[in-house]
């Protein structure tokens, strides 16, 4: 009798597992959410997408890349604290300052004041009911050149915090604009 001898299958099987084991793997860690992509902004990007014209509001600074801050009804400590933190960013800056505009946006009821005694002389922007309540408690939001609101930095106490929180701001602006090709 002549039969053939059986072959190994290991071969074969190795061969599966080398292709498939590190695709199974992959899915795996994605769908366990235990990839944490690669953002390396420092700032809250801000979904869904919101600008200008769904707050029903105008470009004040339209083609310039803005900063903006609502000024509160009383500018106490930590309300100085952030405009600080604010004029020395735009001052950072360097040679970016040219393509960013700091805003401080006002109602009827803002403490302007503040500004003059602070020698702050940023553009000042009326809001209407719906910016005004997405910049509350104290945060500073990114506008694109197009109006799009595209990141924002939540209060945070301490002028080390501020500190800390004004050199992000800066990278994060630094990268936008050098990859930005509008503004």
């Amino acid at each position: 009798m002549n039969s053939l001898p059986k072959k190994s299958n290991k071969a074969l099987i190795v061969l599966l597992l080398v292709f498939i084991l590190p695709v199974a793997l992959a899915k795996l860690v994605l769908s366990l959410e235990l990839y944490n992509g690669a953002a390396t902004n420092k700032g809250a990007l801000i979904t869904p997408e919101v600008n200008y014209a769904n707050l029903a509001m105008d470009n004040p600074k339209p083609h310039v890349w803005q900063v903006l801050f609502f000024l509160p009804e009383t500018c106490n400590e930590q309300c100085q604290e952030r405009l600080y933190i604010l004029h020395q960013s735009y001052i950072a800056l360097g040679k970016d300052r040219d393509r960013v505009t700091p805003i401080i946006v006002v109602n009827n009821s803002s403490d302007t004041k503040i500004l003059k005694q602070l020698n702050i002389g940023f553009d000042q922007v009326n809001a209407n009911q719906a910016l005004a309540t997405m910049l509350t408690e104290q945060r500073l939001v990114i506008v694109d050149p197009l109006g799009n609101l595209v990141m924002q930095y939540d209060n945070v106490i301490g002028h080390d915090a501020n500190i800390a929180q004004g050199k992000a701001m800066i990278a994060d602006l630094r990268k936008m604009l050098k990859l930005s090709r509008v503004g």
